[in-house]
């Protein structure tokens, strides 16, 4: 099964990895790193195929996929 994992404390909540997920399993959160940025989230990691669409498009590298 794959997975996704965010470094919180580098994301800046630009939310291109939400717009990238085809299967749209990614959210902005609520809660908001150091920074005060809020932070993107995976809602069901059951559903990640592991196509790593988000980490492509994440400027600034902070999403781990593990297939």
């Amino acid at each position: 099964m794959a997975k996704v994992e965010f470094k919180e404390a580098l994301c800046k909540g630009c939310a291109l990895c939400v717009i990238a997920c085809p299967k749209k399993i990614i959210s902005v959160s609520d809660r908001s790193n150091e920074k005060g940025y809020f932070v993107a989230e995976v809602n069901d990691n059951s559903l990640c195929t592991g196509c790593a669409a988000c980490a492509t498009m994440c400027p600034d590298v902070v999403i781990d996929v593990y297939r």
